[in-house]
């Protein structure tokens, strides 16, 4: 398995001491309580206080001012020591550096709310779901066949917290994207699965003579006109409903640019082939295709790689039951399968992303 050079240094052997070992064996055993835990400090603001507190603050200062109760600041407390994002000395508690990644890390936060208000009760489901092939966990939120159905109808804070998650990964890296995307100087841009149309936004506002086309499903479509209503250049946005996963739907011709920013990943192998070939089959030597996905293995650290691939289970249990954030070589065949070449890959964006430039491969 090929990987960037970090990742390959610390995935190719078991460099753990056997207390470490250990150590992690028993934070994974009681990871749910750890973050629970961790996550209630956040909430409960004890964090905060203590980032603000240079001196440290005792319990009692704790549970008086974040108004809980001695005993669950004790339990809190305690609880956070030995999980390591607090100290004590003294009778004082202070921050750790793990709690303040915890506070203040924008990365983490959404990571935290999305699996707090989306995966937590359904990844009990989890077992099921890799055994038949289904989003089992996603009846914890609704009764939808995907979670992409239901987008328009989660619950408020799930709904909240997987548009955050979504949209704080695409968007760091649209501004790299942009512009190598507008240097072939497109009039005609078809974004698929461009959900609430931030993508299409941005490509309006960045170039005044663009048009842009986002294919999604119906429902996903009407969300996108009320997202975008009145917005600067949104007269040159429209919409084409589809259903991708259904083979007999084709891709409208005629665009210079077709996009899929966190799309494919939505996707088993099997799918994304038949997508591509049915975008491959509506563009011309000119069109290309752009694809921009966070590769678990073109990642510049482990951090991410580990985030990535623990991401993958929330597609298993909550979104589909067939995809996952792929390894590159695994994207790659899947889009040669499908009828294209890779052009150039850009790896490192911003949100650890890699933008493939795929062209339509030639028959001869």
């Amino acid at each position: 398995m090929k990987m960037f050079p970090a990742l390959e240094k610390k995935y190719t052997k078991d460099s753990a001491r056997y207390l470490e070992a250990m150590r992690l064996a028993n934070q994974i055993a009681f990871a749910p309580v750890v973050f629970q835990a961790a996550r209630l400090m956040r909430k409960f603001g004890v964090f905060r206080m203590l980032a603000d507190a240079k001196e440290g603050l005792t319990m009692s200062e704790i549970a008086e001012q974040s108004h809980i109760t001695p005993y669950a600041a004790k339990v809190l407390l305690e609880a956070s020591l030995t999980a390591g994002t607090v100290s004590c000395s003294a009778d004082r508690f202070t921050l750790n550096k793990a709690g303040w990644f915890l506070l203040t890390d924008p990365i983490v936060g959404v990571n935290m709310d999305l699996s707090h208000d989306v995966l937590y009760k359904g990844m009990f489901h989890l077992e099921e779901a890799l055994l038949n092939g289904k989003p089992e966990g996603l009846k914890e939120l609704g009764s939808w066949k995907t979670i992409y159905e239901g987008l328009s109808s989660l619950p408020d804070d799930a709904r909240r917290s997987w548009f955050a998650f979504d949209h704080y990964f695409s968007d760091s890296s649209f501004d790299e994207a942009l512009e190598v995307v507008f240097a072939r100087k497109p009039r005609r841009l078809l974004d698929v699965g461009g959900n609430t149309g931030r993508w299409a936004l941005r490509c309006v506002a960045y170039n005044g003579d663009v048009e842009v086309t986002i294919m999604d499903l119906p429902q996903q479509l009407a969300l996108m006109k009320q997202q975008t209503a009145a917005k600067p250049g949104a007269g040159r946005i429209d919409g084409y409903a589809a259903n991708l996963l259904d083979p007999a739907t084709s891709f409208p011709n005629g665009y210079d640019v077709i996009w899929m920013s966190q799309f494919l990943d939505c996707f088993s192998e099997d799918e994304i082939t038949s997508i591509v070939s049915r975008a491959a089959a509506s563009m011309d030597e000119n069109a290309r295709l752009y694809v921009m996905e966070t590769l678990w293995d073109r990642q510049a650290d482990d951090i991410a790689a580990f985030c990535l691939t623990q991401i993958s289970l929330y597609f298993s249990v909550m979104a589909n039951g067939n995809s996952k954030m792929y390894h590159s070589d695994d994207l790659i065949r899947c889009l040669e399968a499908g009828g294209l070449e890779i052009e150039t890959i850009h790896d490192g964006f911003k949100g650890g992303h890699s933008l493939l430039v795929c062209k339509k491969r030639k028959t001869y």
